[in-house]
């Protein structure tokens, strides 16, 4: 059975889906996107990530397509029609169809594109054994704190650490590590602090990274947020990554350094299984 899609107002097949080659989301990646997770059929921090919806698209000024109720509409109509148990739903607003200029043109309908991906988030293979990375310069552009679609250069540094035998990568800037490709980067000290990079324009302000550290608050983990170099995370005690789709996943090897021994610590672990535990209730509650 075909997985049914939204464009422009429309549930569709997905072979049956289509957007204009004047589509600016397509000419100029002039387009903003989501990705919020399902536990049991229902969505997952979702109020948090159209929140961050709201704010890409206001840095852009591209105009909102709907209204947020309509957005939620269609996603949980989109669970319901692909029978979603658990993966991700992903949404992008492009700011509309127009004869390709650079200047932003005025008076188009912003588009609305979404669809479901099935995806195992809880038994995840990857969470038992960690991941590996390699750090990589960071040849993005100065506003990675706008979710993009602009994702060519995440794209290609995840592809060159596979090629290297690492799962990912964390781009490095000045010395400093900013973020992964698709996800924000964390480490334990040698003293049990837990650190992860400042807000700014330097990294996306990720809505699962946001829940880590209010479960850090509630638990009395100590946490710093500052930048932290290369040779402090091969140091670290642990380390770990978190995103919509990943949760919080353990690091154990960076650029060939073992990192914990090489297996996922106790801090990664724990943080996985509060956020996971609280994503559930809350889930259940709404």
């Amino acid at each position: 059975m075909s997985r049914i899609v939204y464009v422009n107002g429309e549930f569709l097949p997905e072979e049956e889906a289509r957007v204009s080659v004047f589509d600016r989301g397509f000419l100029f990646a002039d387009a903003v996107y989501e990705v919020s997770a399902v536990l049991r059929g229902r969505l997952v921090d979702n109020a948090a990530h159209m929140a961050r919806l709201h704010r890409s698209l206001a840095e852009l000024e591209i105009p909102v397509p709907t209204s947020d109720e309509e957005i939620v509409a269609v996603q949980q109509a989109l669970i319901e029609r692909n029978d979603l148990d658990e993966g991700v739903v992903y949404l992008q607003v492009t700011r509309g169809v127009a004869d390709r200029d650079f200047v932003f043109p005025e008076g188009i309908q912003s588009g609305l594109v979404m669809f479901t991906q099935a995806e195992a988030l809880i038994d995840k293979a990857l969470a038992e054994r960690g991941i590996s990375v390699a750090t990589t310069p960071d040849l993005r552009w100065k506003r990675r704190d706008i979710k993009t679609v602009a994702l060519l250069a995440a794209s290609m540094a995840k592809t060159a650490a596979k090629r290297a035998g690492a799962d990912d990568a964390w781009f490095v800037e000045d010395g400093y590590v900013t973020e992964g490709s698709s996800n924000n980067a964390f480490i334990v000290t040698a003293d049990g602090i837990l650190v992860t990079r400042q807000l700014g324009n330097e990294i996306l302000h990720g809505i699962t990274r946001a829940s880590i550290l209010r479960l850090c608050q509630e638990t009395a983990i100590p946490f710093q947020e500052r930048r932290f170099t290369v040779a402090e995370a091969y140091a670290a005690r642990e380390a770990f990554i978190t995103s919509a789709s990943t949760f919080a996943l353990a690091v154990v090897r960076i650029d060939g350094h073992v990192i914990g021994g090489g297996v996922p610590g106790p801090v990664s672990r724990r943080l996985r299984t509060l956020y996971i535990e609280a994503a559930l209730r809350d889930s259940a509650e709404h």
